[in-house]
């Protein structure tokens, strides 16, 4: 065989190779859109995350998922299976979207950044990457920003036309926002999205290692108790807003079982009384003596025994350093009390609702 046809076979196997990469992705003509998820911990983000899922339908753009954030960028499907999320919406991992897409549809050269601002502040206040962690949120996907625009148009169903006018795809294939398109705390009409996001198989494999080495494969009951600090001064005054949506208490004081008007002392910071109490009678209710501890600050192991002790109950505390673990493990729980004003604790109701296993509150009579 010649050199020249030697070359001219391998020059059509290295473009039938690169077809096939390319062709595993299909340009959406529609449009991309991704955003930071810079806003709090893990159960911000995720309330976030979701109602940016739900902008997306409605705009009808394939969703870059952003990676979530803890004190570097974790790939979504370290935690959650991508492909679940194709059920509601077209999606791509960001780290497969900057590897085969961006280079043809979003180049170096083109990538502008968006950001909410009022109308009378100039574009040149919409930093993307200033400060953290927005800096290496987009460091760490190598995207850098050549231009901005300023925008103040909502992210609903109503503003979907003016999106699509303003900002069409064949102008701007890619909408990437400074911050998440949804509030906090999450639109309730949004909460059943959770059912997409479904946990990968190294999480699931963790989640049942502690169970078999906690609890023997046994009935356990997830407890979420805030006490740190900075919670006990979020909640010190938290009567005299006589609010029903403090940080994430629609989740609890919407129910219809509700007989709260707002966010009472009792349910945002109980005392350590009214937590024993109330474990005590799920306790005796269900006949599950074996407890996980997921907390910020004080797991209350001695507390708990001592109080116990006729029940003979087994306490365990994990403090992982990765929070996703105590969620899953929470959320695998055979019953879970937490706390109504917790964003963290929102997740791991969602995620239980999806499998129809209860959930209790503290300052809640059960």
């Amino acid at each position: 065989m010649s050199l020249f046809v030697f070359s001219i076979i391998a020059s059509l196997l290295l473009i039938s190779v690169v077809k096939t990469e390319e062709s595993q992705y299909e340009i959406d003509p529609n449009g991309y859109i991704t955003f930071c998820l810079c806003m709090g911990r893990l159960g911000n983000q995720v309330e976030h995350f979701l109602g940016g899922l739900a902008f997306a339908k409605l705009l009808n753009r394939t969703l870059i998922v952003p990676p979530l954030r803890t004190n570097k960028n974790v790939p979504y499907s370290e935690w959650f299976q991508i492909e679940s999320l194709r059920a509601y919406h077209r999606v791509i991992d960001a780290q497969d979207f900057m590897q085969e897409l961006a280079p043809h549809v979003w180049p170096p050269e083109s990538r502008i950044g968006f950001c909410w601002l009022p109308n009378n502040k100039p574009k040149s206040e919409c930093k993307m990457k200033e400060g953290n962690p927005f800096g290496p949120f987009w460091n760490e996907l190598h995207i850098d920003f050549v231009d901005t625009v300023a925008h103040n148009l909502n992210y609903d169903s109503n503003s979907i036309d003016q999106w699509n006018k303003l900002y069409s795809s064949d102008r701007y294939p890619v909408i990437a926002l400074k911050g998440a398109p949804a509030p906090f705390p999450m639109k309730a009409q949004y909460r059943y999205l959770q059912k997409y996001m479904n946990w990968s198989n190294t999480i699931i494999n963790e989640v049942q290692q502690y169970q078999q080495n906690l609890f023997n494969n046994t009935p356990y009951i997830g407890i979420h108790l805030r006490n740190d600090n900075d919670w006990e001064k979020a909640c010190a005054d938290v009567e005299s807003y006589k609010s029903r949506s403090y940080m994430a208490s629609p989740q609890c004081l919407d129910l219809p079982s509700s007989t709260h008007t707002y966010v009472t002392h009792k349910i945002c910071y109980p005392s350590d009384n009214d937590i024993l109490r109330l474990l005590k009678n799920i306790i005796l209710r269900t006949r599950i003596h074996n407890i996980y501890v997921a907390t910020d600050k004080r797991p209350m192991i001695k507390e708990i025994q001592e109080y116990l002790s006729a029940q003979r109950v087994h306490v365990k505390h994990l403090d992982p350093w990765l929070p996703i673990i105590d969620v899953a493990m929470l959320a695998h729980a055979n019953y879970f009390i937490g706390n109504c004003v917790s964003s963290f604790t929102s997740f791991v109701k969602r995620a239980r609702d999806v499998q129809n296993l209860p959930t209790a509150f503290w300052g809640f009579s059960n």
